[in-house]
C-alpha cells in the first residue's frame, strides 16, 4: 500500500476542537478534529492517551496557527492535565453523552435504592438541558438530591479484622463524583452555540472508519495504519 501523503494543517481562528481517542487491537488512533466542518487538523498514533504527546499536539497546533477557543472531550485525565498545561485559556466542554453513558452504566437499569432511582432520573436529563433556566434547575435538583443522600453516599463498611474500609454504595458515589468534577464545565454550550456538548460527531468518524477498515481484514499492522492515514486524507479532502 502506498505511503499515505500527510495530513494538511489549517490555520483558523476560534476553532471549537473535539478530541477523543479509539482504540485497535495493538494502537490507538487520537484524532484532533474542528467541530465546524469535522477536519482532523492532526491524528497520533499511538499505545495510550498519555499526557506528554497530548500536551505535545496541542502546543504543536497552537504554533501552527490554530487559535483554540474550547475543547470537549471525555474528560480522560491526561487530556484535562494537557489541555491546561498548553491551550489554558480554552473553553474545556465535558462530553454529556459520556458522562451519561458511564453514570447509567453504574447506576443500573433499575437501582434498589430510592438514592439511585433518583440520581438516575437526573442523569436521564442531562441531555435535555438546552437554556440556562434549564441548567439552574437540574444544578438545583443535583444539590438537593446530593443533600438529601449524602449520608447514605458516604455509608462505609469495615472489615473487623484488618480495620479497613470501602464505601459501601462506591457505584452510587462514582456516579456522583463524576457529575460533581465535571459540573463546572458541562454546559459552556448554553453560552456558545458553536461548542459541541458532546463528542458525537468524532465517534460517528471513529465508527464508520473502523467499518471501512472491516472490509480489508488481514493487513498488517503497519498497513493498517497506512488505510487510516489515507482515511483521513480523504475525509479531509472532500
Amino acid at each position: 500500500m502506498e505511503k499515505a501523503p500527510r495530513i494538511r494543517i489549517i490555520k483558523r481562528d476560534h476553532v471549537h476542537f473535539r478530541v477523543d481517542a479509539t482504540y485497535f487491537a495493538k494502537f490507538c488512533l487520537i484524532c484532533y478534529q474542528d467541530d465546524f466542518d469535522g477536519y482532523t487538523q492532526l491524528l497520533r498514533i499511538t499505545d495510550g492517551e498519555h499526557y506528554e504527546e497530548i500536551r505535545e499536539d496541542l502546543a504543536n497546533l497552537v504554533k501552527l496557527g490554530i487559535q483554540i477557543e474550547s475543547i470537549t472531550t471525555d474528560g480522560h485525565k491526561s487530556t484535562l492535565k494537557a489541555i491546561k498545561k498548553s491551550v489554558p485559556d480554552a473553553i474545556v466542554q465535558r462530553c454529556l453523552v459520556h458522562i451519561q453513558r458511564m453514570c447509567l452504566l453504574w447506576l443500573t437499569r433499575y437501582p434498589k435504592h430510592i438514592a439511585g432511582q433518583e440520581l438516575r432520573k437526573l442523569v436521564l436529563l442531562i441531555l435535555q438541558i438546552k437554556t440556562e433556566n434549564d441548567r439552574i434547575y437540574w444544578t438545583r435538583e443535583f444539590l438537593r438530591w446530593h443533600e438529601s443522600h449524602k449520608y447514605y453516599l458516604n455509608e462505609r463498611t469495615y472489615n473487623v479484622e484488618t480495620g479497613r474500609y470501602w464505601y459501601t454504595h462506591k457505584l452510587l458515589r462514582r456516579s456522583y463524583i463524576t457529575i460533581k468534577r465535571a459540573l463546572p464545565n458541562m454546559f459552556h454550550y448554553l453560552s456558545n452555540s458553536d461548542i459541541p456538548k458532546t463528542t458525537n460527531g468524532i465517534e460517528g468518524y471513529f465508527s464508520h472508519l473502523k467499518n471501512h477498515l472491516d472490509i480489508h481484514r488481514g493487513l498488517t499492522v503497519k498497513h493498517r495504519i497506512n488505510f487510516i492515514k489515507w482515511y483521513i486524507y480523504f475525509t479531509n479532502e472532500k
